[in-house]
């Protein structure tokens, strides 16, 4: 059953009292648009009007000119077994049952029972309960909705009146302006008291040792005290003689130092025909051993480099032939 239906279908008589209890109770508790479709309740053919009245609501379109009903009640007074007995009716049962649309039935008092009651969606007892039970009370909604109101209202403004509370508390612990300033005041009017004291005093002890001793003012003893500081000034002052002499000095230092690094540079000697043998690793092979263990090793000259391969064993170079006998004269063997 819809809680709030817009527009509300009622099949029953449209001259009995039941249609009469129905719109009053709907308009009491929440006026509702009501369609009536008016048929027979009662005699030859009220229950092809009922099950027609069902299926001809449930076939009405959602947008149509007619608006559709959102709930249908079916209703009829109170009366004899034999008086109610179309809503008993197999058409009336399958049209109800078929129903596209909830539908209350309201037939009869509440102690009458037929086959409709237990097809439809809910049974009320009377016309006037199914009114009742197809709108709730406005005024109830009204309440409930003033309610929700201020509820939404409260917990909106419950967090702000905690967070003023909480201010208000921590600005009566804050201390006044005036207790804070009267700190800081009364030391600033202790200093400048002090400082006023100690200016004072020491203006009276410059004079007092002024007036004491009148000669320290003399223009004699300030002119030798000048000469002084001017004596103090020249010892401490630095000749142009003086600065040439240790700039010759340091640049003998400097050619003496050039000299000796040129003297110690491990490829001077590659200038006047010897080799330097390097190992793979990079450091200076030194003995015929040392040559043999390595793979591969590297001959500097002064104009290049050149890697060679040592053999352990191969034969050795003949000796050159001296001028005399005739030859060309040759190195001897790096290694032996």
């Amino acid at each position: 059953i819809p809680y709030l239906p817009r527009v509300i279908g009622v099949v029953t008589s449209p001259t009995g009292a039941v249609i009469r209890d129905i719109l009053h109770r709907l308009a009491d508790r929440f006026p509702s648009h009501v369609l009536v479709w008016p048929v027979l309740v009662q005699g030859q053919g009220s229950a092809e009007q009922v099950a027609a009245a069902v299926r001809g609501f449930s076939a009405l379109a959602p947008d149509g000119v007619v608006p559709r009903p959102d709930l249908v009640i079916v209703a009829r007074g109170g009366g004899s077994i034999e008086d109610l007995w179309g809503f008993n009716e197999e058409e009336v049962v399958r049209a109800i049952a078929e129903s596209t649309i909830p539908v209350i039935s309201a037939v009869g008092h509440e102690t009458d029972t037929t086959l409709a009651d237990f097809a439809a969606d809910r049974r009320a007892p009377t016309p006037t309960a199914a009114a009742e039970m197809a709108v709730p009370v406005r005024a109830d909604l009204l309440a409930l909705l003033s309610e929700l109101a201020a509820r939404k209202r409260r917990a909106i403004l419950r967090p702000v009146s905690l967070g003023r509370e909480r201010l208000e508390a921590r600005v009566r612990r804050l201390p006044r302006g005036e207790a804070l300033l009267q700190p800081p005041a009364q030391k600033l009017d202790e200093l400048s008291e002090r400082l006023r004291r100690g200016l004072a005093d020491r203006a009276a002890r410059a004079k007092d040792r002024l007036q004491a001793d009148p000669a320290r003012l003399s223009i004699v003893l300030l002119q030798l005290r000048v000469q002084r500081a001017q004596d103090r000034l020249d010892a401490v002052r630095i000749g142009p003689a003086l600065v040439t002499q240790r700039i010759a000095t340091g640049k003998d230092r400097l050619d003496a130092l050039d000299r000796l690094r040129r003297q110690l540079d491990p490829r001077a000697p590659l200038a006047r025909g010897y080799v330097l043998v390097v190992a793979p690793d990079g450091t200076m092979v030194k003995n015929r051993a040392t040559a043999a263990a390595q793979p591969a090793l590297a001959l500097e000259f002064s104009d290049g480099r050149l890697d060679v391969v040592p053999v352990e064993g191969g034969t050795a170079p003949r000796r050159a032939r001296s001028r005399r006998d005739g030859g060309a004269p040759r190195q001897d063997d790096l290694f032996g």
